[in-house]
C-alpha cells in the first residue's frame, strides 16, 4: 500500500492532536512529522487538519479518515499479536501418566533437535478432560472412556497387548506357567481376562495374584520380577528392545486405541503443528513384531 508510513503518521497525530508530541511518541522530528502530513493531504488532495494554536485539529475529511486509520491499524496490531503468539507461545498437553513416562518423555528429545525453540508443557491426567478449563490444547489418551464430541479426535495407534515378563522370570516359569504370578492394576482390572478373551491361548485361572494402584507400578514390578502384566506396547516397547522385558506370547489388539483429542483451533499454533506432525510419525514406528521375544 503507498503511503502506509505516511497514514501511520497521521493516525498517531489524529490521536495526540499534536504534532510535536506525535513525534516524540513516533521519535521522529517534528518536521518530519509534517512533511508526511503534507504528503498524504496532497495524495488524498484533501486538507486533514487546521491549526488551534499550538494542537491541530481534524477537518470532517479527517475525521472520517481517522475512523478508517484507527479500524485497519487495530485489525493490523491484532493479527500480528497472533502471530507472535502462535509463533512464541507455549504448547500445553496433556497425556495419560504411564504412557508419558515409559513412551513419551524419552521421544522428546528427538522433537527438540528440529524444534529446540518449541515450549512444550507436559501435564499427566488419564480419562475425560476438558481442555478448555485445564488450558489445555492437545490430550493423547487411551479411548477407553465417552469422548466429548466438540473435540477433534486423531487416530494414533491400534492398542496391542500381551504378557511381559523379566528375562530371569521367565525362565524360573516357563515350565510351569501356574506358578506366574498375575500383576493386575487398579486402573486396567479386566486386562488379564481381556487378554485371555482374545489371545485364544493359555488361560491363567488359579494363579497368584498381586495388584497396584497404578499400571505403571505394574509394568515396573514386571521389569523387577515380580510376577508378569498385561503390557500395552507402547508402554513396554523399550523394555523390550533393552532386554528388560520379553512378550513370550506376543501381542493381540485390545479393540482400544491410542489417540489425539484436539481443540478446534488447534492448528493456528505453528508448535502445535509440529508437534502433532512428529507425534504421527513417532505412533506409525509403534507396532509390534509378533516374532518379538
Amino acid at each position: 500500500m503507498r503511503h502506509l508510513k505516511a497514514f501511520h503518521i497521521f493516525n498517531v497525530v489524529a490521536e495526540s492532536a499534536s504534532y510535536s508530541e506525535a513525534a516524540s511518541k513516533l521519535c521522529i522530528t517534528h518536521g518530519a512529522v509534517s512533511k508526511q502530513i503534507k504528503v498524504l493531504e496532497n495524495h488524498l488532495a484533501l486538507k486533514l487538519f487546521y491549526r488551534q494554536g499550538r494542537s491541530v485539529r481534524l477537518t470532517n475529511e479527517g475525521e472520517q479518515l481517522k475512523t478508517y486509520t484507527q479500524q485497519s491499524f487495530q485489525v493490523l496490531k491484532a493479527g500480528v499479536d497472533k502471530l507472535a503468539h502462535i509463533q512464541s507461545s507455549s504448547l500445553n498437553v496433556s497425556c495419560e501418566p504411564t504412557l508419558t513416562m515409559r513412551w513419551l518423555m524419552p521421544r522428546m528429545s528427538s522433537f527438540y533437535i528440529n524444534n529446540a525453540n518449541a515450549d512444550v508443557r507436559l501435564s499427566t491426567a488419564g480419562g475425560p478432560i476438558k481442555l478448555e478449563a485445564d488450558d489445555l490444547s492437545l490430550a493423547i489418551r487411551r479411548d477407553d472412556f465417552e469422548l466429548v464430541s466438540d473435540y477433534k479426535q486423531r487416530p494414533l495407534v491400534e492398542e496391542w497387548v500381551g504378557p511381559v515378563f523379566s528375562p530371569s522370570y521367565w525362565q524360573q516359569v516357563k515350565n510351569n506357567l501356574s506358578e506366574v504370578r498375575l500383576l493386575h492394576s487398579e486402573t486396567r482390572l479386566n486386562a488379564w481376562s481381556d487378554w485371555t478373551a482374545r489371545s485364544e491361548k493359555h488361560t491363567f485361572l488359579n494363579n497368584p495374584q498381586q495388584h497396584f494402584a497404578h499400571f505403571y507400578f505394574c509394568i515396573q514390578a514386571a521389569v523387577d520380577g515380580l510376577g508378569a502384566t498385561i503390557g500395552s506396547y507402547p508402554l513396554v516397547v523399550d523394555d523390550i528392545e533393552r532386554g528388560n522385558l520379553v512378550a513370550p506370547f506376543g501381542f493381540v489388539l485390545s479393540g482400544k486405541r491410542y489417540i489425539l483429542i484436539e481443540r478446534e483451533a488447534v492448528h493456528e499454533h505453528l508448535v502445535a503443528r509440529k508437534f502433532i506432525d512428529w507425534l504421527v510419525q513417532e505412533f506409525k514406528q509403534c507396532r509390534p513384531n509378533q516374532n518379538i521375544i
